[in-house]
């Protein structure tokens, strides 16, 4: 594997691990960084195939371009769609004043992500 695309995986695999752990915070949890970080593990996961495929990294966070980039290499990503349309604008959305995730965003987000995670891991040989 491409030394850049394992540092992609890494970087997915904190943000999935932060998802899940402040989804199970008993007191006070940031439903808002549940969202948050279930996105960006799954845009950095799309991020990490693009760059086993050679592909340039684009500099943007949405998840419908990155797949309709992906689709392009494997039509099989098209499988993840629904997934990735649950977190789509997440990276932005709950970031400022006016929205505020709740317990089910939050639950829907992070098993979006779980599956993405889980699809794309196989991909990479994972």
């Amino acid at each position: 594997m491409n030394p850049l695309t394992l540092e992609w995986v890494e970087k997915a695999e904190g943000d999935f691990l932060t998802a899940g752990r402040e989804y199970r915070v008993r007191k006070a949890p940031n439903y808002d960084a549940v969202c948050f970080h279930s996105q960006q593990a799954a845009e950095k996961y799309l991020k990490a195939i693009l760059q086993e495929s050679g592909k340039l990294i684009p500099r943007l966070h949405s998840l419908a371009d990155l797949l309709a980039l992906i689709t392009k290499i494997d039509g099989s990503f098209l499988l993840l769609q629904a997934d990735l349309n649950v977190m789509e604008g997440y990276a932005v959305l709950f970031r400022y004043p006016g929205l505020v995730a709740d317990k089910v965003e939050a639950k829907a987000a992070l098993q979006a992500s779980k599956r993405v995670r889980a699809f794309t891991r196989v991909k990479l040989g994972l």
